[in-house]
């Protein structure tokens, strides 16, 4: 209940800092919720459909929340994820953007621990991701020899003679040192390198998800790096209304939620969803197939109601027999868990995982990376939509949001929740510290905005080692193609019957297109992929 309490609760930094997140389908966490909920003052959207509505008021009608007047959201207290620790080679240091911050990620072999380092050497400012791990385990900047331990300590300085004072115990010498926390098997890093932050895991952790370390269940990971904020990354996801059109033709949308008399091709429909609680922590929100929560910055959590009554709400007869949680433990749930990352304005990233219980079998056996290749598809299908949109915002001004947009209807509760939020606790931006938030760059052509080379697979071990076998069969189906018409000219036409010589033409000819559909499909799904919504 420490997340619900934290969500719930006035803001204080550190020692506030959601440090659980409760599986959301126990009743114990429903039935709390509802009564929490009724002594708070509400964040409640008002939804106009007249003629004369404006987006203005819609955004702003949400009731004052007196008990969080002043207090301003800190970007630079929180934890934020890094990566997920599979995506992660113990043989190379890792380069890293989050929150304007260039940071690099290397293996600490002699703690057996992931560190996370301000990324350039106190040297020259050298990058030290370009670097490498020395034969001692210790991080090396390759500009001038430079190494490292995890603590941040310089241990050796090539340079430096052996009888000559020890300049690598000097202070400035030390490498920057960032916390970093591994949790939900993904690397958590809180963006201080103040001393007085160096055991800040005693005090707060990140959010806690119950169902990514629990065994029954299945949860393959993916991350995407993005050309659009993290503003707009994190409404869209908080957006299920654009769901049958946006991804039109990917995504299957069950009949029950899209049957409506005279209704689209897409099966849009209306979208009922509530804000039950808001603050600093971020926000609850109810629908009728289930419910959302936000939990500032970075996570976005969706699941469905299962053991919830007519009203939403669990009978305390199954919270206090317990019959709820056997019921609970026998259900199928699959849940919907977003974490989305701030890295630089105009630039984001997302690692996204959907546990569920039921056919874990399935991720045993079919690879990772395609998985992620579906998963790609999506994402590029209103990529080149939501970068134009940002540009769009930026051009009209941020604070201008409830102005320019008009949101009349339930769906966009949570849009507003968060627009709401972030113009409370945050004066409509991140905060960017020291990091420069000038206007966003132009648009670049369409292969580079929708790349998913740079983007995706070279951060993902598992399609960067699909890419290699693809790349090699490709290889030996061109190898096998050119070989099979050599044969066929060199041999004496006598030396070999027609139809040994048809076998081998045929073959030259499969093995040819075979590896024409190959070289197709391996650009599709690693380098890029348009999506044409018009022929959807």
């Amino acid at each position: 209940m420490a997340a619900l309490n934290s969500l719930l609760a006035p803001h204080s930094l550190p020692s506030k800092t959601p440090r659980s997140f409760p599986s959301p389908l126990y009743p114990s966490f429903q039935y709390s919720v509802l009564r929490l909920s009724s002594s708070i003052k509400n964040a409640r959207l008002h939804c106009h459909a007249s003629a004369s509505s404006s987006a203005a008021a819609v955004v702003t009608e949400a009731e004052p929340d007196a008990a969080g007047e002043g207090e301003k959201f800190d970007w630079f207290a929180h934890w934020y994820p890094v990566a997920p620790i599979c995506d992660l080679d113990k043989r190379r240091p890792h380069a890293k953007t989050v929150m304007g911050l260039d940071l690099v990620v290397w293996w600490d072999r002699t703690k057996g621990r992931w560190q996370v380092f301000d990324d350039r050497c106190p040297h020259r400012l050298a990058p030290l991701s370009e670097g490498r791990i020395d034969p001692s385990g210790r991080l090396q900047c390759v500009y001038h020899g430079w190494c490292f331990d995890g603590s941040g300590s310089c241990k050796y300085i090539p340079q430096a003679p052996d009888d000559g004072p020890p300049v690598h115990t000097f202070r400035k010498a030390c490498a920057s040192v960032y916390p970093s926390f591994e949790q939900n098997k993904i690397l958590w890093f809180w963006p201080s390198t103040d001393p007085q932050c160096k055991d800040i895991a005693v005090k707060a952790k990140p959010p806690y998800i119950e169902e990514l370390d629990d065994p029954s269940y299945t949860s393959t990971m993916g991350m995407r790096d993005l050309l659009y904020g993290y503003e707009v990354l994190i409404e869209n996801l908080m957006d299920p209304a654009h769901v049958p059109y946006a991804h039109h033709g990917i995504m299957r949308i069950p009949k029950s939620l899209t049957s409506r008399v005279n209704g689209d091709r897409e099966g849009g429909s209306p979208i009922d969803i509530r804000i039950e609680t808001s603050n600093i922590n971020g926000f609850l929100a109810q629908r009728d197939i289930g419910y959302n929560k936000f939990i500032a910055p970075c996570v976005f959590y969706s699941a469905p109601h299962r053991l919830m009554s007519g009203n939403g709400s669990a009978s305390s007869s199954d919270v206090q027999g317990g019959s709820a949680l056997k019921t609970l433990q026998k259900q199928r749930r699959f849940l919907l868990i977003f974490m989305c990352i701030p890295v630089s304005p105009g630039r984001s990233r997302l690692i996204y995982v959907f546990p569920r219980n039921f056919a874990v079998w399935v991720d045993q056996v079919v690879p990772r990376w395609i998985f992620h290749v579906g998963q790609n598809l999506i994402l590029d299908s209103d990529l080149y939509l939501l970068h134009v949109e940002e540009r769009k915002f930026a051009k009209a001004g941020y604070s201008n949001w409830p102005k320019v947009c008009f949101v009349p209807t339930k769906s966009d509760a949570m849009v507003v929740a968060f627009r709401n939020w972030l113009r409370k606790y945050s004066n409509n931006q991140i905060n960017w510290g020291t990091t420069s938030s000038e206007q966003l760059l132009p648009t670049p052509p369409r292969e580079q905005l929708m790349d998913r080379y740079w983007s995706h697979v070279v951060q993902c071990s598992s399609c960067r080692d699909a890419l290699k076998v693809l790349k090699a069969l490709k290889l030996s189906l061109q190898i096998i193609s050119i070989a099979s018409v050599g044969i066929v000219a060199a041999l004496n036409q006598s030396m070999i019957s027609t139809i040994t010589r048809t076998v081998i033409v045929s073959t030259a000819v499969i093995c040819f297109l075979a590896s024409k559909w190959l070289s197709v499909f391996i650009y599709k799904n690693f380098y890029y992929h348009d999506y044409d919504h018009a022929f959807r």
